[in-house]
């Protein structure tokens, strides 16, 4: 049984009747149902043949006017609910569902001004329209819990393979495919569903056209009062638009996302260091091993949270102090990420490339082209070995001949046997040995440039590996027993106190790792950039948090700093709230210009 019940036909009367404005012949009442027995008898007095030709409703008239009602009033329910929908889980309450929407009316208006086949194609329109705006508004929700911004319809369906992977990485692959299909089903019903409800509505609306019209008119009429005096109910308009304008901002989006590909192609096209001598490059750091180090979600919050900012900040006073024992000084800052909550390759390009890499598509254009990258200015000077430590990558990466890098060690090259750590694939401490080991152990003709992901503070923070004596790493395989002893991210996620209380420790780990790393391994010729590459996810950063992360450069040759003294930069690994504040995209030039030659015009 359907439903969404059609209305069904009285009993024959012995004359033709002509069809409602439905398309449903006689009078269905004054929801449309079927006429309930007990009227004029007809129904009851009609042979049980007939009753049985006609089904179901002609034998229970009661059940089917009931089902009918409820199956009109399900319909309403849903189109109202999907019209008052928010985009964000953080402006779901009761009191957005008690304000009168513009959409609703505007639609019934529409219903009763139209005749009935262009009805019958609005309606189906309408209802197609609403189901896939609702589907939309879901996809906000998502986007704004994890990314904290909208789902861009042109170039973010590449994440929805990213989501699968994540799924499959900690909860494994029949979850994954699972999580898929579902949603994949759900889409389907929801637009299905939609349409029948808005078609079944449009029928209520015409046969009850008089009382359509007159409460039509009242409402709109209210609605136009409530608006032009700006009434609000809890900080909302109780005159409400809400579809409307995120349907006008999704197609600002569309439009905004197809025309990013020809503005930035001029951004990349104007590179100040494209035409740079390669024995002028970098000549500031010649002899040096340098060292780019991404710490996964280490954003701005890990310092500044109440909640966070005690425990780490005592990590980092304590790395600050325990390098200056080592010989090492440090300055730190706060670069602005492209990215949000995830995307971290995004926010990698965007450092290195000195261009604003917030989306795939300029992602792609960029790994596509010969843009100079700040690792690929160590390639073309010709005065290191360059060199990848890609933990987290887990298939083939063609992006690295782009950033010129001589070898790449991804997570199936470190010669780890451990066990993941739910997406994790390798601890980072184990990582950074892993690099002395293979790289920065040997000799080499030339000294190392080196870029280094570090992916333990990667979501869901849990468990979390712990640091272990350098010489007890072996091939990974004690980190078996502290996985088995760690936390299970599904009961860490049910309380927001421990999802924070874990990714502090996360960062933890990851930052104490590298600090150890240097004290372990460091020498006179070792410089250090380590930096986050985006803030965690709200249920951590907290709503409206800014787009910042911590940067330091560690050196132990005080020329190395006293080259960046212009730069207002702040001693220590800790940057304090009045730090400056760069755009990641311009820390590429800077330190190009600082440490070689000035930029060509």
């Amino acid at each position: 049984m359907s439903l969404f019940t059609r209305s069904q036909q009285p009993p024959a009367t012995g004359k033709d009747e002509p069809p409602d404005e439905a398309g449903v012949p006689g009078d269905a009442g004054d929801t449309g149902e079927p006429a309930e027995a007990g009227g004029t008898g007809e129904t009851d007095a009609a042979p049980p043949e007939e009753k049985a030709r006609r089904g179901w409703r002609a034998r229970h008239p009661r059940a089917a006017r009931g089902v009918a009602k409820t199956t009109t009033v399900l319909a309403a329910v849903l189109v109202f609910g999907a019209l008052m929908l928010p985009d964000a889980l953080n402006k779901l309450s009761v009191v957005q569902f008690t304000r009168i929407p513009a959409e609703a009316l505007f639609g019934v208006a529409l219903v009763l001004l139209l005749p009935p086949r262009p009805r019958r194609i609005a309606a189906i329109t309408g209802g197609v329209a609403l189901g896939l705006l609702t589907v939309l508004k879901f996809l906000d929700m998502g986007f704004y819990s994890v990314l904290a911004r909208r789902f861009d319809p042109v170039l973010d369906w590449i994440l929805v393979s990213d989501g699968e992977e994540y799924l499959k990485e900690t909860s494994g692959q029949a979850l994954a495919i699972a999580a898929l299909v579902g949603a994949v089903l759900l889409v389907v019903v929801l637009l299905v569903l939609m349409t029948l409800a808005v078609v079944r509505m449009s029928n209520v609306v015409t046969r009850h056209s008089v009382v359509a019209t007159r409460t039509t008119l009242v409402l709109g009429t209210l609605w136009i009062a409530l608006a032009a005096f700006g009434v609000q109910i809890a900080g909302d308009p109780l005159a409400a638009k809400d579809t409307a304008d995120q349907a006008a901002v999704h197609v600002q989006q569309v439009h905004a996302s197809l025309e990013d590909g020809k503005k930035f192609a001029k951004e990349a096209a104007v590179d100040p260091f494209a035409d740079v001598p390669p024995d002028q490059l970098l000549s500031g750091l010649r002899g040096k091993d340098v060292i780019f180090a991404f710490v996964e979600s280490y954003g701005r919050s890990a310092v500044e949270s109440p909640e966070m900012a005690p425990q780490v900040n005592a990590m980092l006073a304590d790395g600050t102090r325990r390098l200056q024992a080592a010989g090492f000084s440090s300055r730190s800052a706060f670069l602005t990420s492209p990215t949000f909550g995830g995307g971290s390759w995004l926010a990698h390009s965007t450092f290195l490339s000195g261009l604003w890499i917030d989306n795939q598509q300029r992602y792609r254009t960029l790994t596509s082209s010969n843009r100079l990258t700040l690792t690929g200015a160590f390639k073309k000077a010709d005065a290191w070995r360059t060199v990848g430590i890609m933990p987290g990558v887990i298939r083939s990466w063609p992006e690295g001949k782009f950033y010129g890098l001589d070898n790449i060690y991804d997570s199936m090259h470190l010669g780890y046997k451990g066990p993941n750590f739910s997406w994790s694939p390798v601890p980072d401490q184990y990582s950074l040995e892993a690099f002395q080991r293979l790289e920065h152990g040997k000799q080499h003709d030339k000294p190392l440039m080196s870029e280094i992901i570090l992916v333990s503070s990667h979501r869901p923070w849990a468990p979390i590996p712990k640091t272990v004596g350098w010489d007890e790493l072996g091939d990974g395989s004690v980190f078996n027993a502290i996985n088995k002893e760690g936390k299970n991210p599904d009961e860490v996620w049910k309380d927001k106190h421990q999802i924070r209380t874990e990714y502090a420790r996360s960062i933890e780990y990851s930052v104490n790792s590298l600090v150890s790393w240097v004290e372990r391994y460091g020498n006179d010729n070792t410089v250090l950039v380590f930096l986050g590459d985006h803030q965690p996810a709200p249920v951590v950063s907290g709503e409206n948090a800014s787009h910042d992360v911590p940067i330091a450069i560690v050196a132990h040759d005080k020329d190395v700093l006293d080259r960046m003294s212009g730069w207002g930069w702040q001693d220590g690994l800790q940057p304090h709230p009045d730090a400056p504040v760069w755009r990641m995209d311009t820390f590429r030039n800077r330190f190009l210009s600082t440490y070689g030659a000035k930029a060509t015009p």
